[in-house]
């Protein structure tokens, strides 16, 4: 039986001791957009974009990079070795050139004999090692791989790369990423900061909904510390419309799901800075009570999901997954309201309020979009 979250006992027990991840993780990932195409002057550029643009005074801290960074071999000491051609500098530099900006920086490595690109080592067999590098690299976020794995179960494998990482000397986040092959859920608070319920995700409408219904069932595992996992952002990488991103981007920030920007944020268009700068929307994400928000009704392709929020608020979105334009309704008592309940509406993306709204709050919503608020007892 899960506890709610917010009790004493909850948060103790689920907290894994490196006391990250109070809220989801922030950030840009090097995989959606660059695949293995990545070297330290993308990294140093779009470290300096999340500073100008704005997007890390709005919580985007992380700048991750994903597979293929290091050489295929690794060195006569048994060490990790950053690619010559594409990090000459090495990822110590690399780190302190992040670091001096107020970021932090993340690393990828895989729970297996290789990557799964297999253009460079896993970790299997050299977690202590590998930790130790790590942090004295200063890493601070490690997404930690399930390619190759030897079909040893990821309940075996994991867990020693996160005892690795306590004893590395340095407070590191630890992104389980099995794709949810082994209900991480179910077992994986004590052992990473959040963990993939799903496979990769792909930048498309269908890949988008079934990553986020895939993650819902899991919902009441999620807590500070400890968050579900249903992929990185694809919004600005041009497979979908405005409006899908503007679906994805809430669903997520919903959901509690960390926010991890991916793509070419140093090019990126108006419309995509509009959907990732949106500041209501990134507090629901970030709220302190930290409990996920999950689909409570459904009317075919239509959709309500909520969750509570610190001060007694609740977050709704109302997301039509229909093909024509469609009024949706949350009736409070769906959303975990009073039906008493007199609030005020913020619509997050419209960034208006309506007053003193009594039972429901109904909206006519576009094919695909998605509107989202929080709604305040007066």
């Amino acid at each position: 039986m899960v506890k709610s979250p917010g009790t004493e006992d909850y948060t103790r027990r689920s907290l894994l001791a490196n006391g990250l991840g109070l809220t989801p993780p922030m950030g840009w990932n090097s995989w959606n957009h660059f695949r293995c195409n990545l070297d330290e002057k993308l990294i140093r550029e779009t470290a300096d974009a999340m500073v100008s643009k704005g997007l890390a005074a709005l919580g985007y801290k992380y700048i991750n990079l994903d597979d293929c960074w290091a050489e295929l071999n690794r060195d006569s000491q048994g060490n990790l070795v950053p690619k010559g051609s594409t990090f000459p500098s090495g990822i110590k530099a690399l780190a302190d050139y992040v670091h001096s900006k107020g970021l932090k920086l993340g690393i990828y490595s895989d729970a297996g004999t290789q990557t799964c690109s297999k253009t460079m080592p896993g970790s299997l067999g050299h977690e202590e090692q590998d930790a130790k590098t790590f942090a004295s690299w200063g890493v601070d976020y490690l997404k930690y791989d399930n390619c190759n794995n030897n079909n040893i179960s990821p309940k075996e494998r994991y867990p020693i790369m996160s005892k690795a990482l306590l004893n590395s000397g340095r407070s590191i986040f630890f992104s389980l990423c099995e794709w949810g092959e082994e209900d991480p859920a179910t077992w994986a608070k004590e052992v990473g900061n959040s963990w993939r319920t799903t496979g990769d995700i792909d930048d498309s409408w269908s890949s988008m909904t079934s990553r986020a219904d895939m993650n819902d069932k899991w919902a009441s595992y999620a807590g500070p510390g400890g968050w579900n996992d249903p992929d990185m952002l694809e919004v600005g990488n041009g497979g979908m419309t405005t409006t899908e991103y503007r679906s994805h981007f809430s669903i997520w920030a919903l959901a509690k799901a960390p926010l991890l920007i991916g793509c070419d944020i140093r090019s990126m268009d108006g419309a995509t800075f509009q959907l990732l700068s949106n500041a209501e929307v990134i507090a629901v994400n970030q709220d302190k009570l930290g409990v996920q928000g999950n689909k409570v009704k459904t009317y075919g392709d239509l959709e309500v999901w909520a969750g509570p929020l610190s001060g007694k608020r609740v977050a709704v979105a109302l997301w039509n997954r229909g093909s024509s334009t469609a009024t949706i309704t949350a009736y409070w008592s769906d959303v975990g309201l009073p039906s008493t309940a007199v609030v005020n509406a913020r619509d997050l993306w419209a960034h208006s309020t309506e007053k003193s709204v009594k039972g429901q709050n109904s909206a006519a919503v576009d094919a695909h979009d998605s509107k989202m608020y929080v709604l305040t007892p007066q």
